[in-house]
């Protein structure tokens, strides 16, 4: 009951102001588009920073934003992390959505995730990094690299080492996670970002509304969440029945 009545105070957000605050709370808003191929866990990433909760299975991303409130160095921040579609190489190219450009273009900060267990993902790393850039010539938008599933060495076929040293060519800072088995690292790359973006937008700074460039996301899917966590209780609740 906890894990639902938690997820139920994640509510959508008020629509920001174009001093990028909300309302008449006053609380800065912070936009977080993360991006990567299918199947590095960017779902689980996202819903592990919003609730400290894991959940291993997933249906298909449909790209839903998600909004939660965190304390940056005594500043209460509104989080907005925009859950995005997965990403392919084809010949001619990235296989980018429309909905993928444009959250790029509304976000304050990118995550771009690769799993250690694909190396394609991790492939893709550098070209992602390489678009968004195209997307917002002329910005300092903060990009982080993120290596996700790095407590799966069975099945690892990417060195979290090569993505150090890839995110120091590309500028980035860089994390190595595992959305499965804690939240620790994945707050400390989320909270890093929410610094980054505060300290280039100090308050009483306007910041620049890119409505016209991009429609306001899809809302949460809060009642999916919902659904799922009463799954996943309703699993352990039999596991120890049946034991």
């Amino acid at each position: 009951m906890r894990l639902v009545q938690h997820m139920c105070t994640l509510a959508e957000p008020p629509a920001p102001r174009a001093d990028g605050c909300l309302g008449a709370a006053g609380r800065r808003l912070v936009k977080i588009a993360v991006v990567g191929a299918s199947g590095v866990g960017k779902t689980a990433l996202v819903v592990r920073f919003l609730t400290k909760r894991f959940i291993g299975d997933y249906e298909r991303n449909v790209g839903n934003l998600y909004t939660r409130q965190v304390q940056i160095e005594g500043e209460t921040l509104a989080i907005q992390v925009q859950d995005t579609p997965g990403v392919e190489i084809h010949e001619n190219g990235l296989s980018c959505s429309e909905q993928l450009d444009r959250s790029i273009c509304w976000a304050d900060a990118v995550v771009i995730v690769f799993s250690v267990t694909d190396a394609k993902s991790y492939e893709l790393t550098s070209r992602l990094h390489q678009h968004v850039r195209q997307l917002r010539p002329g910005t300092q938008l903060p990009v982080a690299v993120v290596a996700n599933k790095a407590d799966l060495l069975h099945a690892k076929q990417v060195d979290p080492q090569l993505g150090l040293q890839l995110a120091g060519v590309l500028g980035c800072p860089f994390y190595a996670v595992s959305v499965s088995e804690n939240c620790h690292d994945v707050y400390t790359a989320f909270h890093a970002l929410c610094k980054e973006v505060r300290l280039r937008q100090p308050p009483g700074t306007p910041e620049k509304r890119r409505a016209s460039l991009i429609p306001r996301p899809k809302s949460p899917n809060m009642q999916d969440l919902k659904r799922r966590f009463k799954q996943a209780l309703s699993a352990k609740v039999r596991t120890v029945t049946s034991v």
